[in-house]
């Protein structure tokens, strides 16, 4: 079982910054193989994904967010983090972290609890 845990949300003003963090609480070992990724959801709204990192370090991300958002792994630290720069009122939402990886035909999909991300003067 993987359990995943969020931190670094918060109130910040418009054209500010945070950055998130997600703790795995994996092996290290195990951690390497996961592809992880970023979703928010906005009240009323459906779920997105925001940006995605692989086990390799390849990166995607949503086209509201390139340019502003950069996604990274540390995998000594089981950790993956979203440093959000330029922050706009859109960008509020709650914000989880994803970690998914397949071993044959088994998808193993976790989710964190997620954390609160709000853009307002």
């Amino acid at each position: 079982q993987v359990q995943l845990v969020e931190s670094g949300g918060g109130l910040v003003q418009p054209g500010g910054s945070l950055r998130l963090s997600c703790a795995a609480s994996i092996s290290i070992f195990i951690f390497n193989v996961y592809d992880m990724a970023w979703y928010r959801q906005a009240p009323g709204k459906q779920r997105e994904l925001v940006a995605s990192i692989t086990s390799a370090g390849s990166t995607n991300y949503a086209d509201s967010v390139k340019g502003r958002c950069t996604i990274s792994r540390d995998n000594a630290k089981n950790t993956v983090y979203l440093q959000m720069n330029s922050l706009k009122p859109e960008d509020t939402a709650v914000y989880y972290c994803n970690a998914v990886r397949m071993q044959l035909t088994t998808r193993y999909n976790y989710w964190g609890q997620g954390t609160q991300v709000t853009v307002s003067s």
